[in-house]
């Protein structure tokens, strides 16, 4: 009867396995979830979110985007800023009401938090439209009634 002896692992085949594992691992994709960063709602009405709009983001003084992108299906682009200062993020929205593009400023503090951001023309003077087309409005039918008199 023959004895068996158990069989020596060559050093290249442990090098082998060895090779492939740590390839293997370096493959491998690692996240974390943080609650931290910005949210811009883009949108054209309330009911009307700028969906899937292109849109790029600089940092301060920067000349190339800090982070370019989609808005999602609500409208939002989100990023993380890395210092503070003035962000800028331009939206170039598409809708079927044709093009539509703007810019938001938004002012970040020394502990990356929002300090404040540029609202649209329409919703720092919406008073101040609605006024004068109140007085125009009553000039109007004032100037038609004194028109009535003069001819009747």
């Amino acid at each position: 009867m023959m004895s068996r002896r158990p069989r020596q692992v060559s050093s290249s085949c442990l090098f082998l396995c060895l090779l492939t594992a740590s390839v293997a691992l370096g493959h491998t994709v690692n996240y974390d979830v943080q609650q931290k960063g910005m949210s811009v709602r883009i949108f054209y009405s309330a009911q009307d979110p700028a969906s899937y709009s292109e849109y790029e983001i600089y940092g301060p003084g920067d000349a190339l985007p800090h982070q370019t992108g989609r808005t999602d299906k609500n409208g939002f682009a989100t990023f993380l800023p890395d210092r503070p200062g003035t962000w800028k993020v331009k939206v170039l929205g598409e809708s079927s009401h044709g093009f539509h593009g703007v810019t938001i400023d938004v002012t970040v503090t020394d502990t990356l938090d929002l300090k404040a951001f540029s609202k649209p023309l329409v919703a720092t003077s919406t008073k101040l439209v609605t006024g004068i087309s109140l007085i125009v409005g009553l000039f109007g039918i004032y100037a038609l009634i004194k028109s009535r008199k003069k001819t009747g």
